[in-house]
């Protein structure tokens, strides 16, 4: 079973995207729960997440969150981000087989242009983060953000792509 975790702050729009793709992984039984961490958001992010039946919370520390995930593997990714076809599978057998972390392969569609890419290293989240739970809980620490947990892991890379929150937030 796998826990998906986002943070977010007003980010009503592409929290809604996100959820409506993970939809499938909870009905193929993959996605067990989904955890919101809200930065004080001021539009209609905790309705979103009320709706999609996620658990939202406004005060929280990293620890005690990873420590309630339900899934042994856990999904960091951020709001607005799109896993492609595919994904439910492939996720299914790596957790099965695999101890390593992984993410995603960065979508073929979208990239960004030439020259914001030159020199430029990806931010940890932009292609998620499949973790086991005992190891992010080793990793965390109290303050800790989510993209502070996704740095510097040696990683596998799934075939299946995910398109990044910035497409998202690129559109509004």
């Amino acid at each position: 079973m796998l826990t998906v975790i986002m943070e977010c702050r007003d980010k009503e729009s592409e929290l809604a995207q996100t959820l409506s793709v993970l939809v499938s992984g909870a009905v193929e039984g993959l996605v067990s729960d989904v955890v919101v961490l809200d930065h004080g958001s001021r539009d209609g992010s905790s309705r979103v997440a009320d709706a999609a039946g996620c658990r939202f919370h406004t005060h929280w520390d990293i620890k005690d969150i990873l420590r309630s995930a339900r899934g042994e593997w856990l999904l960091l990714v951020e709001p607005g981000a799109r896993l492609q076809s595919g994904w439910i599978e492939e996720v299914m057998e790596y957790i099965a087989l695999n101890r390593q972390p992984a993410r995603f392969a960065p979508s073929r569609t979208y990239k960004r242009p030439f020259l914001k890419r030159i020199g430029r290293t990806a931010p940890p989240l932009e292609c998620g983060l499949l973790i086991q739970k005992k190891q992010a809980i080793a990793l965390a620490k109290s303050g800790m953000n989510l993209e502070t947990l996704a740095q510097g892991h040696k990683v596998s890379k799934l075939a299946s792509e995910m398109i990044p929150a910035w497409v998202a937030a690129s559109i509004r």
